[in-house]
C-alpha cells in the first residue's frame, strides 16, 4: 500500500466562486461537482481541495464552466502558515467516522451468517463494497479506519461465499488455484460478455480484484488472470460464452440469478438463446455506459450497476 503525502509537502487548492442567481442551474451543478471532488466548504462559494494533477484539472475546467454562466472564479495555489492550520485543513478530509459506520455496519451483518438469505446478505455486502469504494476514492488522507473497514469487509465476504457455494473453498472451486486479491485481464473493447464477466469477479470471485484492459496484441501481465480471449484462463467453449464457463468452473452454475444474467450476456454477445424481454433494456443500458464513459474502469462502474440491479430483481420475489 503507498504511503499518505508527507504532511510537509502537501499544497492545497483554493477556489473562490462567485455564481449568477438568477439562474439556479449552473450554481447546482458547480456544487454538485465539488461535492462529487471531496472538496471542502471554507465558506459560501469558497472550496478547498489537495493539489493533485485529477483535482488541478477538474478546477481548470469547472472554472472555465463557470466563466462561461455568466459567473467568475479564481483558483489559487495555497500553502498552510504553519503544522497547526496545515492539520486544521487535513481534518476537512478525514472520512474516519464514514468508515467506522460502514465497519459497523458490516459487522452488524455476521448476526444473520448462517440464519438469513446469504443472497439477501451478499447483496447489503455489495453495497457496503461500493460505499467503501466511494469514500476510498476521495480519501486523500487515508487513517487506519480505512484498513480496518476494508478487512471487515473482506472477512465478511470470504464467509459469505462459502454459505452461497458451500463446495467452493476459497482456494478455487475445482481448481487448486487462487483467485483472491489477483489481477484480471481481458481484451477491449469491453462488452455484454467482458463486462459480466468483470462484475462477476468483483462481485463474487474476487472483490479485492485489479483490472486490466489489454490492447489486442498486448500481453498478459505476469501472473494476471486473463479471461475472456482466446488462450485465457477463462474462455469461450462450445455454445458457452466466457461468463456461462465460469460460472461452471467456479462451481456457481446453482445460482439461478446468475444463470439468467448469462443468459442475458450470451445474447447480448453472440445473439445465441432464448431472448428475454430484459436483453433489450440492458442492451440500451450497456450503450449508454459506452457513450457516456471516458474510460474503461468507469464504463465497469456504470455497467455494475446494470447487473447489480439486474440479479437483484431475479434474486427478489416477484411483488404483487
Amino acid at each position: 500500500m503507498s504511503k499518505s503525502p508527507s504532511t510537509s509537502a502537501t499544497s492545497w487548492l483554493l477556489v473562490v466562486t462567485t455564481l449568477p442567481t438568477d439562474d439556479p442551474v449552473p450554481r447546482m451543478r458547480v456544487m454538485r461537482t465539488f461535492e462529487a471532488l471531496g472538496a471542502a466548504i471554507m465558506r459560501d462559494g469558497v472550496f478547498l481541495l489537495p493539489e493533485t494533477p485529477a483535482n488541478r484539472q477538474a478546477v481548470e475546467r469547472l472554472v472555465e464552466y463557470i466563466s462561461m454562466n455568466a459567473g467568475s472564479a479564481q483558483a489559487v495555489k495555497a500553502t498552510p502558515l504553519d503544522e497547526a492550520q496545515l492539520a486544521a485543513f487535513r481534518k476537512l478530509f478525514d472520512r474516519s467516522a464514514r468508515y467506522e459506520d460502514l465497519t459497523k455496519t458490516v459487522e452488524s451483518l455476521r448476526v444473520g451468517f448462517g440464519l438469513a438469505d446469504p443472497s439477501a446478505i451478499s447483496r447489503v455486502l455489495h453495497k457496503q463494497r461500493r460505499e467503501f469504494d466511494a469514500i476510498a476514492l476521495l480519501d486523500f488522507f487515508p487513517t487506519p479506519a480505512r484498513e480496518k473497514a476494508k478487512d471487515a469487509l473482506a472477512d465478511a465476504e470470504a464467509e459469505v461465499r462459502q454459505l452461497l457455494f458451500p463446495t467452493q473453498t476459497a482456494s478455487g472451486a475445482k481448481t487448486k488455484e487462487k483467485f483472491l486479491g489477483r489481477t484480471w485481464a481481458t481484451r477491449r473493447p469491453l462488452w455484454a460478455d467482458r463486462l459480466a464477466c468483470s462484475w462477476l469477479i468483483r462481485r463474487f470471485v474476487d472483490p479485492e480484484a485489479t483490472m486490466a484492459w489489454l490492447d489486442k496484441a498486448q500481453d498478459t501481465p505476469p501472473g494476471a488472470v486473463g479471461f475472456a480471449f482466446d488462450g485465457a484462463r477463462f474462455a469461450n467453449s462450445g455454445t458457452r460464452i466466457t461468463f456461462e464457463e465460469m460460472l461452471s468452473q467456479l462451481d456457481m452454475e446453482g445460482n439461478e440469478a446468475l444463470v439468467k444474467v448469462g443468459g442475458i450476456a450470451r445474447f447480448l454477445e453472440v445473439r445465441s438463446g432464448t431472448r428475454v424481454p430484459e436483453a433489450a433494456g440492458v442492451q440500451t443500458l450497456l450503450q449508454g455506459a459506452l457513450r457516456r464513459s471516458g474510460s474503461d474502469d468507469e464504463l465497469l462502474r456504470e455497467a455494475e450497476k446494470t447487473f447489480d440491479l439486474l440479479y437483484e430483481a431475479y434474486c427478489e420475489p416477484a411483488r404483487k
